[in-house]
């Protein structure tokens, strides 16, 4: 299956979708913790695909998701990127896909949904 890298702040949550990731097939290559350290692994592994957390604090002149994203599709146009957002940031996942995202998924995430928006993600 993918080889994957997963971006979040929080710890628990990047168990919780490794755990999801893994029980589909897919292959946890790394995890970062904010964007700055997910643009130098992106760079590095060249994951299938990235889980993105949309909102993480500013490191570097890293501010979010966001800007991580845009940073990863400048350097591979080709990147596949899942925001992870939570209701209430419509104006956040739109900046998102206007920046690159391949699509998102809300919290807390539901392992059947996850699986259907990988499934889509793979298959274009």
């Amino acid at each position: 299956m993918a080889k994957v890298l997963i971006v979040d702040d929080a710890a628990i949550m990047r168990i919780n979708i490794k755990k999801m990731l893994e029980k589909m097939g897919h292959e946890v290559i790394s995890e970062a913790e904010n964007g700055f350290v997910a643009i130098d692994k992106y760079k590095l592994l060249h994951p299938d695909f990235v889980t993105m957390d949309i909102t993480m604090p500013s490191v570097n002149d890293v501010h979010d998701g966001i800007d991580a994203t845009t940073e990863i599709v400048k350097y591979d146009n080709q990147a596949k990127i899942i925001m992870v957002t939570s209701h209430g940031e419509q104006d956040k996942v739109i900046r998102a896909i206007q920046n690159g995202a391949s699509n998102y998924i809300l919290k807390p995430i539901k392992y059947e949904k996850l699986e259907e928006v990988i499934n889509k993600l793979l298959v274009s």
